[in-house]
């Protein structure tokens, strides 16, 4: 294994809707980021996650009839299953 340390991360992203194209775009492209540099032999740290917080969690929410916890609770659980089924390579997931 080689002495370089590289680290990548995608946007965390907001909860307020569940994830799209754009979502997966920038996520697909950091993967194959992790990937390339793993396959270099060097030590990669990749992460990924959700922001839960703000007025547009809030009003989401309120429009589903649920708290703000309950709604990103949901919608984060979609994402991480999203990636999971593009088999993204991410070494922690923040919330």
């Amino acid at each position: 294994m080689s002495d370089q340390r590289f680290y990548v991360t995608t946007p965390i992203y907001y909860v307020n809707d569940i994830p799209h194209i754009g979502h997966a775009y920038t996520t697909v492209t950091a993967d194959a980021l992790a990937r390339w540099h793993r396959l270099l032999g060097e030590e990669v740290f990749f992460l990924t996650g959700t922001d839960e917080h703000g007025l547009k969690v809030q009003r989401a929410a309120e429009e589903r009839g649920v708290t703000p916890q309950e709604h990103a609770d949901a919608t984060s659980a979609r994402f991480r299953e999203t990636w999971d089924l593009l088999d993204i390579s991410y070494d922690d997931y923040i919330r």
